[in-house]
């Protein structure tokens, strides 16, 4: 089994953790596999609030149901999208593009038209719904990147996003929470799953191969 899998078979949705710290340097291992994932034209349009402090997290687990996992883990990652993707955003994209390859602005023209044409003819509601699904291919990179670095995360839609919105002020910062992760370590005495064989529906029903 590669290395890999083991990992992946390791992780779990963990329901109890034990408040040790991730080292700083895990951490930001975890962060940068975030900014690495995938985005559709590469645009990025989330962001990412990771929050430590403890006085935030308690504010946060009254608003997300009282899961332990987050007053008991060492950071939450609140996935944020992009409320309204804007002209100003696509044009600062394509600005990046330019200066990180060193080339013309003006060789990216055609692109931008089109990132323009695809994205601004949609409604707003529709490009928010876009912008979290790309909010989740980076989750998706986080839960690997943590099992590698066997770091425990919890994944949590349960939340009231209204409230936690207001809470970090993401309307005044343009964004709108669609998931939250928590990263930390698992509590062996405690957690009911922490020796709980993983589920999965069997290959030949998950697949379907053509």
């Amino acid at each position: 089994m590669s290395e890999l899998i083991e990992k992946l078979n390791w992780r779990y949705a963990t329901k109890r953790m034990n408040g040790q710290v991730v080292p700083a340097e895990t951490l930001d291992n975890i962060l940068q596999a975030i900014n690495l994932a995938p985005s559709s034209v590469g645009l990025q349009p989330y962001n990412v609030l990771v929050i430590g402090n403890k006085d935030v997290k308690e504010k946060i687990y009254n608003i997300a149901n009282k899961q332990p996992q987050i007053l008991e883990s060492s950071h939450v990652l609140v996935f944020a999208a992009w409320e309204k993707v804007t002209a100003e955003s696509i044009a600062k994209y394509i600005q990046l593009i330019a200066s990180t390859r060193d080339i013309r602005v003006e060789s990216l023209s055609a692109f931008h038209n089109s990132i323009n044409g695809g994205i601004l003819s949609r409604t707003e509601e529709v490009n928010f719904q876009w912008a979290a699904r790309q909010a989740y291919i980076g989750l998706g990179h986080a839960l690997v990147a943590a099992a590698t670095e066997q770091v425990d995360a919890t994944p949590m839609e349960g939340f009231d996003a209204a409230a936690l919105d207001e809470l970090l002020g993401l309307k005044e910062k343009g964004l709108r929470s669609v998931v939250i992760m928590t990263l930390g370590y698992r509590d062996n005495q405690n957690d009911p799953l922490v020796r709980a064989k993983k589920v999965r529906r069997p290959h030949e029903e998950f697949f379907i191969k053509i």
